[in-house]
């Protein structure tokens, strides 16, 4: 199969194989048995096409989450296989990558290659499409045909599911949008940053002296390009990281200090990929691990909100859940502590409409609680729909957003 179909699957770190980005995307060259002059032709046109041109001799596992999926999509693309299956292959993208990677794909189109796309962010890819699709939640058949004849006989059933449409396709329904709650001024400083900086071995600064304060009850979205540092900020704010220089400062001191229960009270992270977070065998020993007696009944009433009801998911595996169930369950196994920063890396990804809104809900909650929210992203509308203060990021450099 690996011939006429290329893959790319939720979790883009399942298939980089190779120390370095250009013998990853050669790999597949190699299996096919291409000669040596076309592979080295072959490898920076995928790069280039997926916006990693000069990344060809990068370490893989330096690569931010975004670049990673990149790296992916620049092996599955390499062979020229007529058929591609690719599971959110944007999902880890920031917003203009995403354009022109669906416009590199509507090319291959154009030119006879058959794609075949899973895809939450539909206000780019509808256009994309000649046949759609729509699954309910038992994995049942709920609407397929063209995107006009699918909004035609089925738009409100699909809203009703919980399934994302464009939005100037909602507006034709009568969808209510959320609505950005107005926060009030931001309270005590909850943790600051005092030009800090981080470098991963010999590389260029992957922060470079930022200065940064959030308050409780403030929420701020961290854009900005693959790359650009977001993550690794996220990480120094909560201790995962200790600064190559200047100072980080949580509730007063410095988080890389703190013993492991004290800082898990006091700051909580989600990472971009949930397994990195999982330490037992079912979902209900997840949420609870680690819990005083007295936390434990907060459990059943956050996963019901996170749509993870203990009654259907408590005795399942974490690794048997789908890439969005394995989203909710790391943010519950992070809400539940009720930390008072709260760092979430891409929480919306994999989420429907219906998911989307509770773990609006659930942030809201921890939000009206005093707690600060810190969240790096590439989702415009979750920028949009939470409101509060938005930096952007670029090249380890932190600016306001107009």
């Amino acid at each position: 199969m690996g011939g006429p179909v290329g893959v790319v699957f939720q979790r883009p770190g399942d298939q980089v194989v190779m120390e370095r980005v250009e013998d990853d995307v050669a790999f597949g060259l190699e299996r096919l048995g291409l000669a040596r002059e076309e592979m080295l032709r072959a490898v920076p046109v995928a790069l280039a096409t997926v916006g990693l041109a000069g990344f060809e001799r990068r370490r893989s596992a330096t690569l931010s989450g975004g670049e990673q999926q990149r790296l992916a999509l620049a092996g599955a693309i390499a062979p020229g296989a007529p058929v591609l299956v690719l599971d959110e292959p944007t999902a880890n993208l920031d917003p203009d990558g995403a354009r022109a990677f669906l416009e590199r794909l509507a090319a291959l189109r154009a030119a006879g290659t058959t794609v075949i796309l899973v895809e939450h962010r539909v206000e780019l890819a509808w256009a994309l499409a000649d046949r759609i699709l729509v699954l309910g939640p038992d994995g049942q058949p709920v609407a397929q045909g063209t995107p006009r004849d699918v909004v035609a006989s089925a738009g409100g059933t699909l809203v009703a599911a919980g399934i994302w449409l464009p939005p100037e396709i909602d507006s034709l329904l009568g969808v209510v949008p959320v609505v950005p709650p107005v926060g009030g001024p931001a309270g005590r400083p909850v943790v600051t940053a005092d030009r800090v900086s981080y470098a991963y071995a010999d590389a260029r600064p992957a922060v470079d002296h930022v200065d940064l304060e959030v308050g409780s009850g403030e929420r701020v979205t961290l854009v900005g390009p693959n790359g650009g540092g977001k993550s690794t900020l996220g990480r120094l704010l909560v201790g995962l990281l200790r600064p190559s220089a200047g100072q980080v400062r949580l509730g007063g001191d410095r988080p890389d200090r703190l013993a492991a229960a004290d800082l898990a009270r006091r700051a909580g992270y989600l990472f971009q990929d949930p397994e990195q977070q999982f330490l037992a065998g079912t979902v209900l020993d997840e949420v609870l691990l680690g819990l005083r007696r007295d936390e434990r009944p907060r459990a059943a009433p956050l996963m019901a909100s996170l749509g993870l009801p203990l009654d259907r998911f408590a005795t399942r595996s974490p690794y048997d859940l789908s890439g969005g169930e394995q989203r909710r369950l790391s943010l519950a196994c992070v809400l539940i502590r009720r930390p008072g920063l709260l760092v979430l890396d891409e929480p919306t990804y994999g989420q429907d409409r219906t998911t989307y809104r509770g773990l609006l809900g659930a942030l809201q909650e921890h939000l009206d609680a005093g707690a600060a929210v810190l969240v790096a992203t590439h989702d415009e509308r979750l920028t949009r729909d939470l409101g509060g203060r938005c930096l952007r990021m670029t090249n380890g450099v932190v600016e306001a957003v107009a």
